[in-house]
């Protein structure tokens, strides 16, 4: 009797230590899950911050960038430099920025705006030296008693991305002599070509490359894209 008594008084004892232990367990993984919602929440509300102030950050940098090209541009054309023609100038780059600030770098994807300017100063140099090969070529076709000339409309589908890469991309091509843009349908570009190495020239896709490689195109990476951002994502790493 005495031995059945301590056998119960055993189990008993091992199942009350099991339903604890299961207890203890459900406790840890519940503190677990806690801990790492917790942490989970945490890091979305400083992935948030940080991509606002990003955000932020670019959005003043693009309106700073906006005002400078077209104050610059309203002073070449107005070529006055007095109080009022200044002050107009203030007013309507201040205004136009304000309402378009996010129209020109608007496909901005790596880097900063910096950059972006930086290497639409040094796209102007090559475009001005490809519209002064251009008018030759036009001005020797002209002046040839054969007059070797071969108009066509090219069509080619642009790996371009952005409506701003894309106007770009159309006027470069519209200002080099030779060349015109007629339209735009679904990424397909249709150009009017005068002769068969102007077809040639544009088919080699050095413009486009250069568009894409001045507003950051995704489908265009090259080894230069990756040397000028490498900085910016070291900062980035040492402020996270």
């Amino acid at each position: 009797m005495e031995v059945t008594l301590l056998v119960e008084a055993m189990d008993n004892s091992f199942r009350l230590m099991e339903n604890a232990k299961t207890q203890a367990i459900e406790l840890l993984n519940s503190a677990v899950r806690l801990t790492s919602e917790t942490r989970a929440v945490e890091k979305k509300k400083f992935e948030t911050i940080f991509t606002g102030a990003r955000e932020a950050r670019a959005r003043v940098q693009n309106m700073i960038a906006t005002f400078g090209i077209l104050f610059v541009f309203w002073l070449v054309l107005s070529a006055k430099f007095d109080l009022f023609h200044l002050s107009l100038g203030v007013i309507c780059s201040g205004v136009v920025t304000f309402m378009s600030h996010d129209l020109l770098f608007a496909n901005v994807r790596v880097g900063d705006i910096r950059l972006m300017l930086w290497r639409f100063v040094t796209y102007i140099p090559w475009l001005l030296y490809q519209i002064l090969l251009a008018n030759f070529h036009v001005a020797s076709l002209v002046l040839s008693p054969r007059m070797p000339i071969y108009p066509q409309v090219v069509c080619f589908k642009t790996k371009l991305e952005s409506d701003m890469s894309w106007v770009t991309l159309a006027n470069s091509i519209t200002l080099t002599p030779g060349t015109i843009t007629m339209d735009i349908r679904e990424r397909e570009f249709f150009v009017h070509a005068l002769s068969k190495k102007v077809a040639d020239d544009l088919s080699t896709g050095e413009m486009e490359d250069r568009v894409a490689h001045m507003y950051m195109e995704a489908d265009h990476i090259y080894i230069q894209d990756v040397l000028d951002v490498a900085p910016i994502f070291g900062e980035l790493r040492r402020t996270l």
